[in-house]
């Protein structure tokens, strides 16, 4: 099997001369699921080259056993910092596609034609997909092929109004995906904050936060089995 991890290219957060991008443990826990499952992992990002990583993400209080394997793994960390240009893969070209949070990814693929394009594909394809935390903000302008969002009517989570509102960014970020899932028609629901929880209906996979990577990517694998099966 072949999954492409997409993430994010923008570093800026907002006009705070400060610096965000993808959160490590969205890539780590999902990056040793799929490694463990067997399957070939290309990453991706609009810009290709190294992503750029949230400083906070690697911090002590929010590095885990997987963020700390993933930094000595010369393997994954050389997979990391030659990244393919987004706009020269194909989605035929994978079995599934999954995409990591951080709050970089709210300014650039959920405005990106070629990560709306690689979405509508795999799905139409009959492919599974997952996004965790702020990721499912990507599928903002991804359309269902009547071309009505793609959420509409969709059982769908991400990252909480209450979980944004308690790292202070509120009012920094585009959009809350919170209220911009519930704005496109989805059947937004969630648990507490910072707490593991994962939704999936048919062929898509969300997961609210950092705690739900691992665990969306353990529903894909098991997804991906079944559809493939």
């Amino acid at each position: 099997m072949k999954v492409l991890i997409v993430l994010t290219s923008h570093d800026e957060l907002g006009d705070t001369g400060r610096k965000t991008g993808f959160w490590l443990e969205e890539l780590a826990a999902p990056y040793y699921r799929f490694e463990e499952a067997g399957w070939e992992i290309t990453l991706a990002s609009p810009k290709g080259g190294r992503p750029p990583l949230d400083p906070k993400s690697n911090e002590p209080a929010n590095q885990t056993d997987q963020t700390r394997r993933f930094e000595s793994d010369a393997k994954a960390t050389a997979a990391l910092a030659n990244t393919v240009r987004l706009d020269t893969v194909a989605a035929e070209d994978f079995d599934t596609v999954f995409y990591p949070g951080g709050h970089g990814p709210l300014w650039d693929l959920a405005e990106d034609t070629h990560s709306a394009r690689l979405i509508e594909t795999t799905l139409r394809s009959g492919k599974p997909l997952a996004l965790v935390c702020h990721a499912p903000g990507v599928l903002r302008h991804v359309l269902d092929e009547d071309g009505t969002p793609l959420v509409r009517g969709k059982k769908v989570t991400g990252f909480t109004n209450s979980e944004e509102e308690g790292v202070a960014l509120t009012e920094i970020v585009p959009f809350l995906v919170e209220d911009e899932l519930k704005r496109l028609g989805g059947v937004y629901s969630k648990i507490g904050d910072w707490e593991p929880y994962v939704v999936q209906d048919g062929l898509l996979i969300t997961g609210q936060n950092p705690a739900s990577s691992g665990p969306a990517a353990d529903a894909l694998v098991e997804l991906v089995s079944k559809v493939s099966g």
